[in-house]
């Protein structure tokens, strides 16, 4: 049964990222007999339906199971977890990175408005970026995809149950993409501020995946993109100014 468009659109979590922010700087104006704390928490709780892998036991969208448990298998990699990207179950790098980015900045700049929403969205990021961390540990190699679209959107069916292939697909020194490449370099370096806090608690986030290393970007000779030049910036905003601004020109 194919996708209709408009359902696949709606179901797009990068809509909801973005409606996430509209609604955090949107706080001054809050009325009109509109809940908008109850749109803020459902659009958290949003991720969670899109969750792909092995679920942890305080999930809260309890009709969801595990799920391509085995995706990476084909190429010796464990590439599980991750977020599905809309109605589909297919895992895109590109738009998942770019969410990862625009949620951990509406972190950083509205986290003090979430109230309890707060933790909920803090592991919304590392749901994400503990598969940004995967697809990126081996040295000169992204992973930006699994799954195959044409098989995936021509049947309709739940994750738990999927059946079609899961293609994994890389970039690195002969397959360039320095634009996906620079878009996880800004997700990763933006959630590196909202997770800043675990220099006080050493060990809590990088533990969790201790074979995984933090990533460069891919070996490429492609002209810099609006992409690139934004993983650059956000690395600017995380680890210097000095350092970065100096790989920009030197690049």
């Amino acid at each position: 049964m194919a996708r209709k468009p408009l359902i696949t659109f709606l179901g797009n979590f990068r809509v909801t990222a973005f409606l996430l922010l509209l609604l955090l700087t949107s706080s001054e104006v809050i009325g009109g007999g509109h809940d908008y704390h109850d749109a803020l928490r459902k659009s958290i709780l949003f991720f969670e339906g899109q969750r792909s892998g092995k679920l942890p036991p305080d999930q809260r969208v309890k009709w969801r199971r595990d799920s391509a448990l085995h995706d990476g298998s084909s190429v010796g990699r464990d590439l599980t977890g991750g977020y599905y990207d809309a109605g589909d179950n297919i895992k895109f790098g590109f738009p998942m990175a770019f969410t990862t980015t625009l949620l951990s900045w509406s972190i950083i700049d509205f986290g003090r408005n979430m109230g309890p929403e707060l933790k909920n969205a803090v592991k919304a990021v590392k749901w994400a970026t503990d598969y940004l961390l995967k697809v990126t540990a081996v040295p000169n190699v992204v992973y930006v995809q699994l799954g195959d679209a044409y098989s995936d959107h021509n049947c309709w069916e739940r994750p738990e149950d999927m059946d079609t292939l899961r293609t994994v697909y890389k970039i690195d020194g002969s397959h360039p993409g320095s634009d996906v490449a620079g878009e996880t370099a800004a997700a990763l370096a933006a959630a590196s501020i909202v997770f800043d806090f675990a220099d006080s608690h050493r060990g809590g986030y990088s533990g969790s995946l201790p074979l995984c290393s933090v990533p460069f970007y891919c070996d490429v000779n492609g002209l810099p993109d609006l992409s690139w030049l934004w993983g650059a910036d956000e690395e600017c905003g995380a680890q210097g100014f000095h350092a970065v601004r100096r790989y920009r020109v030197v690049s």
